[in-house]
């Protein structure tokens, strides 16, 4: 109560004496308006009053002075009026006057003196009057003055007049603004912060929280609101980690969770600080109408890598490509990361567009993935791209130097086949560095690589890291097979590792993967929080039909999509029964669209999948959905729910992250996935329905035997794909990778070097 009386007399005090500092300014002018309004009055009658009495101003006609001024001051608007000659001596004054001004005024003073107007407030007998004085003349010589009093009792009045008005407003408005800060009190603080605490009982009885009470637009308490969501998002992850730790330890489980990769990195790593670096950022930050949002790519690699960084508080190098990205960043180039709980650095890097389009979309792109696909796509090799992908790479490895500069043993995971160069350019000058690479696309065999026209330098690029991961056993063959006809070298098939220059890479397979949900994290809801229904999903697509078939792929030529329309079309022709009962959507995301190749495979999907629709199609049904554009994970989660048959059928993957998705996705143990045998997935996954996406009559065929298949096959299949999937999740990968890299002991730093030293083109080469 007694905090309650403070912010009640406080409230009252600044009511009160706002309105008091207002009357006073108001008071204030309105003393002046009247003021300068009496004074314009004098000013019009002084010229008059002049006019009449310079004349009289001689000795000889003092008597007519005296009648003068007597007549002119029975105007109503006078009180009265005086005359004084140059020495202030009273020559005449009106009757009423005549008393009462005993003392020579200032005005009349400095009207005589300066030879112009003077005004000035005077109180004569406990009346407010304004006297007014102008300078009288005899030719050109100022002779005396004349005063005109004025009655000024009326400005007084109405500025007592404002202070009552004021008194009275302090009364009146003074319980308003107290009932109004009540009524505020009780809406915008006390409710929510009811609803608050109700939420926050719930989630301390509850192992899984209620929503967050929803604030209303402007509620001074969103911010606090939002805290506590975040908190209450914490520890729901954290007593979710702790249960399923106590879970896999009753059950004699080791699976790996985001909680022991952390544990599992501050162990291994203990001192040292961890850089990765990759061409797509974790973060992206992008200008909308409504200021800067911020986005999370859709990527295993994120799920994969943030508890390791966050684990170490390590730096994650990456392209910026946001944006927004330069006004989020400081003077250089960092951004502590994720937004709402930092734990990590991230540095960002920025590119040209022609650098990009030469390094990215041309040397990567155009040449390396194709070149490693061997997926009907020649690979194109151009000069003025291989000297982009050289200087990008050089340019990375310059910030790279720059961020570990005074970090000891540090540990440098390379991502992926943008920065075959950049191992060596930061062995070169860091040799005390344990760095990796891990290489997520297929690696060709040695005659396929030999296309490429600088196959050496990117070999002996790569073979600067300490470690080399591929997906499956058979790319890291491949890649040492390769190494052994185009470098001088010595290979060590036991232990998988080449010797060369004195150094000593190893090459080990590390299968990516993804992150499995637990059965307590929450189900997958759609926008507005409810779960979606297969019927749901045929409805918003204007589709009636029965059976879902599913295809998930970014649009590329390497993964079978055209394959795989010219299958359902074959399963429609020799299982006519389907029809109208069987639809199969297609989500793709446009991929690399400056480049010719991924241009017109856009267009032929579209004109494939129209000519089909045509073919079969009803009025209410047709067999293909093509949903071409970016889906985030939570749009895509309902569709892997549901469908009754995903089909992965990739002419040539390194992993294939899509037919693990499917699997972790399906809960309910239904559903059936067809594989391609040309995918690392396919290693793993033996329980799927393995196929060759060239044989357009057998992926007809096991299309048909995934919609027939007897629901105990079904269930016990996708048990089994589901417990491989659970125990070779994407933290297991990240684990593997990190452990041997950690047990490496590289050369020790040399005396005096300079981490941050320039790069030459000669460094690359």
């Amino acid at each position: 109560m007694r905090i309650r009386l403070h912010w009640i007399l406080l409230l009252i005090f600044s009511t009160a004496a706002s309105i008091f500092l207002l009357t006073l300014v108001e008071v204030r002018t309105q003393r002046r308006g009247l003021g300068r309004e009496l004074q314009r009055r004098a000013e019009g009658l002084a010229g008059y009053f002049q006019d009449r009495l310079d004349p009289l101003m001689l000795p000889q006609r003092q008597p007519a002075l005296s009648e003068e001024i007597q007549r002119l001051g029975n105007r109503e608007d006078l009180l009265g009026l005086a005359v004084y000659d140059d020495q202030g001596n009273h020559l005449a004054v009106t009757s009423w006057l005549e008393p009462r001004l005993a003392r020579l005024p200032a005005a009349v003073v400095q009207a005589t003196a300066e030879n112009g107007g003077r005004g000035q407030f005077l109180s004569l007998d406990g009346q407010s009057i304004y006297l007014f004085a102008v300078p009288l003349h005899h030719g050109a010589s100022v002779t005396g003055a004349l005063a005109m009093v004025y009655d000024a009792s009326y400005i007084q009045a109405d500025i007592l007049h404002t202070w009552h008005s004021a008194f009275w407003m302090v009364l009146v408005v003074i319980p308003l603004v107290l009932l109004l800060a009540w009524a505020v009190y009780r809406v915008y603080f006390i409710r929510p912060l009811a609803r608050t605490a109700h939420w926050m009982r719930e989630l301390r009885k509850r192992p899984l929280a209620p929503r967050p009470p929803p604030s209303p637009v402007g509620d001074p308490l969103r911010p606090l609101a939002e805290e506590a969501a975040r908190l209450a998002q914490t520890l729901h992850e954290a007593r979710a980690a702790a249960s399923l730790e106590a879970r896999l330890r009753a059950s004699g489980l080791s699976l790996w969770t985001a909680e022991r990769l952390r544990v599992h990195v501050q162990t291994c790593l203990e001192d040292s600080r961890l850089f990765v670096i990759s061409n797509r950022e974790p973060y992206i930050h992008s200008a909308t109408g409504r200021g800067i949002a911020v986005s999370v790519p859709a990527s295993g690699l994120v799920t994969a890598l943030e508890p390791i960084l966050r684990a170490c508080d390590g730096t994650w190098i990456a392209q910026g490509t946001g944006s927004a990205d330069r006004q989020t960043v400081d003077a250089w180039d960092r951004l502590r990361v994720p937004p709402d709980d930092p734990h990590y650095t991230l540095r960002r890097v920025w590119l040209s567009g022609e650098e990009n389009e030469g390094y990215y979309f041309g040397f990567a792109n155009e040449g390396l993935w194709p070149l490693c696909h061997i997926a009907h796509a020649r690979p194109l090799f151009r000069g003025a791209d291989w000297e982009h992908y050289q200087e990008v790479n050089r340019k990375f490895a310059r910030v790279a130097l720059q961020e570990m500069a005074g970090a000891e043993a540090p540990c440098v995971l390379v991502q992926d086949y943008h920065f075959a160069l950049l191992p060596r350019l930061i062995k070169q000058h860091r040799p005390d560095a344990r760095v990796a690479i891990f290489w997520h696309i297929p690696w060709p065999n040695p005659q396929a690589f030999g296309i490429c026209p600088w196959q050496r330098e990117l070999l002996d690029g790569l073979l600067g890291a300490d470690l080399i991961g591929f997906h499956i056993r058979s790319h890291c063959n491949y890649f040492l097979e390769t190494v052994d006809a185009a470098l001088e070298s010595r290979i060590d098939w036991d232990r998988s590792a080449v010797n060369r220059g004195g150094q000593r890479t190893l090459v080990r397979p590390y299968p990516i993967s993804v992150e499995f949900p637990e059965p307590m994290m929450p189900a997958p809801t759609d926008e507005r929080g409810d779960t979606v229904e297969r019927a749901t999903l045929f409805q918003n697509l204007g589709v009636n039909s029965i059976f879902l078939g599913l295809g998930v792929d970014r649009l590329d030529y390497t993964k079978g999509i055209l394959e795989r329309l010219a299958a359902i079309e074959r399963f429609l022709e020799k299982y006519p029964v389907y029809r109208q009962q069987f639809t199969f959507i297609q989500i793709g995301a446009p991929s690399r669209t400056r480049i010719g190749r991924y241009r017109d495979l856009i267009e032929e999907v579209q004109a494939e999948a129209a000519r089909i629709n045509r073919r079969f199609q009803t009025s209410q049904w047709r067999p293909i959905v093509l949903l071409l554009r970016e889906h985030s994970r939570a749009e895509i989660e309902p569709y892997y729910k549901h469908a009754d048959v995903c089909l992965v059928t990739a002419l040539h993957d390194g992993m294939n992250l899509v037919a693990k998705e499917f699997i972790a996705a399906r809960d309910d143990e239904q559903g059936m996935l067809i594989l391609s045998r040309f995918t690392g997935a396919a290693r793993e996954l033996p329980e799927a329905l393995i196929v060759n996406p060239y044989d357009t009559e057998s992926l007809a065929d096991a299309l048909r035997q995934a919609l027939e298949m007897d629901p105990d096959e079904r269930r016990t299949r996708m048990q089994n794909l589901r417990r491989i999937v659970r125990e070779r999740n994407v933290f297991r990968w990240a684990g593997s990778l990190i452990s041997d890299l950690a047990e490496l002991r590289p050369a020790a730093h040399p005396a005096g070097s300079e981490p941050a030293a320039s790069l030459s083109r000669a460094d690359a080469s």
